[in-house]
């Protein structure tokens, strides 16, 4: 039966139109396999937020995602997203308060909860790719990535100093990738230093190349309960991380990160956020050579989470969009809290 028009449908002469690109949007077989860009689940890592003690502790202001335990809630997790093809995830450790320190010691205790994280991964899933957080925030007092001085000024060289034992220790325990998120200048190379003189050439490093000093982290501090503290009458604790992390007025800023980045010898270049950074993203895609990273951050997950949740959005359509446009800027490899589910769905579509 031939097509019916709509009342009113005007009707037009022959219009000289030559190259019509709607052919190749016709029907889902062209457009599947014109697609330019094909998101997967082992483009995923999963965040993990892990703490002592046996039960799953909810986030509040990340739905669906708690911090668990480390002998318990963390294998169960691993197993779900390996059972579903997400092969790589990053341990995020809550230390406990009465271990917190001005200088962060426990960063490189050998027994640690980062440390004894990745032994159970690696001990259960062999297969599984263990990246890791280095920098001091999850075990300063202060809150802040680095050694605060009493001054308030954020110390580089003597940061690094332990930044190099954390990432060995972490390599001892296991880490097939360190990622140090500090922006402390100089780390990288020092870090590759470290980890080679111990005999952990094999130890790869993804660096927080470029990562902006964001609104979007608030729901993640909350998580690891991470952020600055207030000062005291004779300690000057600054607010907030813009003295190291970079300005988000700026994108040339981000080319020399990743300049020195590659020279001092890191294996992934990561960008944090990415959907309000995805130029970030192209800019050093196009670049480098090096695989490329995104951090999808807490705030962009507890946005679509909160519009899915009140009917704003369809959560799968928009979630699968957004991280399409990030591996479309360019990124490879995608931090999300979303890898398990998206990976389900990117497998229901597929039929499987």
């Amino acid at each position: 039966e031939k097509p019916r028009l709509p009342v009113g449908t005007p009707e037009v002469e022959h219009i000289g139109i030559r190259k019509r690109p709607r052919r190749n949007r016709r029907g889902p077989a062209m457009r599947e396999m014109f697609a330019e860009t094909i998101l997967s689940p082992a483009n995923f890592i999963l965040p993990i937020f892990v703490h002592e003690g046996a039960d799953d502790i909810p986030i509040s202001s990340m739905p669906g995602v708690s911090r668990l335990g480390v002998d318990t809630g963390l294998l169960r997790e691993v197993r779900e997203a390996y059972a579903v093809g997400v092969k790589s995830v990053v341990i995020f450790p809550k230390t406990p308060d009465e271990l917190k320190t001005p200088t962060a010691e426990e960063c490189f205790n050998p027994s640690g909860l980062a440390q004894r994280a990745i032994r159970n991964v690696k001990r259960e899933f062999p297969d599984v790719v263990v990246y890791t957080d280095v920098a001091l925030d999850p075990y300063n007092s202060l809150g802040h990535d680095g050694i605060v001085r009493s001054d308030g000024v954020i110390m580089n060289d003597e940061t690094i100093a332990y930044l190099c034992k954390q990432a060995v220790s972490q390599a001892e325990a296991g880490a097939d990738y360190v990622s140090p998120s500090d922006m402390m200048d100089g780390r990288v190379g020092a870090i590759r230093d470290a980890l080679d003189n111990a005999g952990f050439t094999q130890v790869g490093i993804m660096s927080y190349t470029a990562k902006y000093a964001s609104a979007f982290y608030g729901p993640f501090r909350e998580a690891l309960d991470s952020k600055p503290r207030m000062p005291s009458d004779d300690w000057k604790v600054e607010p907030n991380k813009k003295t190291y992390q970079q300005n988000p007025a700026n994108w040339r800023e981000s080319l020399l990160e990743a300049k020195l980045d590659e020279e001092e010898g890191a294996d992934i270049l990561m960008v944090k956020p990415a959907m309000p950074y995805l130029d970030i993203i192209k800019g050093l895609s196009d670049n480098s050579n090096l695989p490329i990273a995104a951090y999808h951050v807490s705030g962009e997950y507890a946005m679509l989470k909160a519009a899915a949740l009140n009917g704003w959005l369809n959560e799968k359509d928009a979630v699968l969009e957004a991280l399409l446009s990030i591996k479309r800027a360019g990124a490879n490899v995608i931090l999300t809290y979303y890898a398990v589910q998206a990976a389900k769905w990117l497998r229901e579509d597929q039929g499987l």
